[in-house]
């Protein structure tokens, strides 16, 4: 696996994958082409960063259903397919299913180069986020059930006043366990938790989509 970001293309016409690896490369990106989706899948691992371009009309495994394939398997890469029918139907379902970008051949070198450069960009901004998210549930898995139960309530906006009364603890214990919750989140203040978790629940409830 490497870390430098690749382009991926998947291509069943030998022509067109030896003059986009040419393009590709000739821009110093690094790139894997693939005759077929099935090809593709048996090689790709998704700790590679960078973007996939495929096309959309093959035999055996399409564009759409690759694209289904990496949903299904809770793989999320930038896609720009490639097409050459103008096909507003397929477009549209490409792009409901997620699809970074849609282009029609034949398609302007700068203009495919600038498509893909943007899509890694993408790709890097989405690693992040899964990275700082990853990290804040690993800070959640550190809370006792108790400060687990004070974080939660907090997250709802309760006073430290309601949260003793909710336990059924004195405010100096509530005020403990709210301390303890701040520091192992790595915030300084329930503004800060509040954002940090809806922020988390936001990404996770896009994922499940």
């Amino acid at each position: 696996m490497t870390h430098e970001p690749t382009v991926f293309l998947v291509d069943d016409e030998p022509s067109a994958r030896k003059s986009f690896q040419f393009l590709v490369e000739s821009a110093g990106l690094r790139v894997e082409a693939y005759a077929s989706a099935t090809d593709f899948l048996a090689a790709y691992n998704p700790l590679t960063p960078g973007c996939l371009v495929l096309d959309v009309r093959m035999p055996r495994m399409s564009g759409l259903e690759l694209q289904q394939r990496l949903l299904d398997a809770n793989i999320r890469v930038p896609i720009i397919f490639v097409s050459g029918h103008a096909d507003v139907g397929i477009a549209a379902n490409a792009f409901r299913a997620g699809a970074f970008d849609f282009v029609e051949k034949p398609v302007h070198d700068e203009d495919l180069l600038q498509r893909i450069r943007q899509a890694i960009s993408k790709d890097a901004e989405w690693r992040k986020q899964r990275t700082h998210h990853e990290e804040v549930r690993r800070r959640i898995g550190t809370l006792t059930p108790r400060e687990r139960e004070v974080l939660d309530s907090l997250v709802q906006g309760k006073s430290i006043k309601q949260v003793a009364s909710h336990f059924g603890v004195s405010v100096q214990t509530a005020a403990k366990h709210r301390a303890r919750v701040l520091e192992k989140m790595d915030v300084t203040n329930e503004v800060e938790l509040v954002y940090l978790i809806h922020q988390l629940g936001g990404q996770e409830k896009k994922a499940s989509q």
